[in-house]
């Protein structure tokens, strides 16, 4: 497909740099409020990932404390959500660094949302399919019920994704994206604040 192999990676590129340009007094502003409220580390890095599973550093705003309890363990994530971050995480902002992340060639715009390395082993050969593009900020799962959708509803719709990307399906996932910064819907599961853990397939 013409789009996905010669124009997809450009337009990534293209509006990366013109969105990080028009939010960087938002960035600048975030930045140096969690640089003071997180001991001096803004910044959330994790590996995640990538295309046919190749591991990169994703960079997120830091919208939780470190907080451990008695035996050294991270408290759970609820007990560790700030009221700032929880008001980032909301509005997506916590999103933003990872224009970052599409510039270097970890990401794109849109594609199935990058998961955690401890998930590779427990995919089906089916579900492994979400890594033969590159992981995006926002993708169909996100505009269709986000982390109020079942494991795996969004693995079908990542795969779905990976058979049929174009241009105007991204245009329509970009738009309703923006849609949704302005009404969060889906930020938490039902019985988490952000998503609870992927323990494998039933079968």
């Amino acid at each position: 497909m013409l789009y996905k192999r010669f124009f997809k990676r450009p337009l990534d590129v293209f509006c990366s740099l013109i969105l990080l340009i028009i939010l960087s007094p938002v960035i600048i502003f975030i930045t140096i409020i969690l640089f003071y409220m997180n001991s001096g580390n803004p910044f959330f890095i994790q590996e995640r990932p990538g295309l046919n599973g190749r591991i990169f550093f994703l960079i997120k705003f830091k919208t939780m404390n470190d907080e451990k309890d008695e035996f050294g363990n991270l408290k759970p994530d609820e007990n560790r959500m700030t009221r700032l971050g929880n008001l980032i995480r909301n509005t997506s902002m916590d999103e933003i660094p990872q224009f970052i992340n599409v510039i270097k060639g970890d990401m794109s715009l849109v594609g199935p949302r990058p998961l955690l390395v401890e998930y590779l082993q427990l995919y089906s050969d089916y579900q492994k399919r979400r890594h033969e593009m590159k992981p995006g900020i926002t993708g169909l799962a996100q505009i269709k019920g986000r982390n109020e959708l079942s494991w795996e509803k969004k693995f079908e719709y990542d795969v779905w994704y990976v058979e049929n990307v174009s241009f105007f399906l991204d245009c329509e996932i970009l738009i309703k994206t923006v849609g949704q910064v302005f009404r969060p819907n889906g930020i938490s599961s039902a019985t988490s604040v952000t998503m609870e853990k992927f323990m494998g397939n039933k079968i």
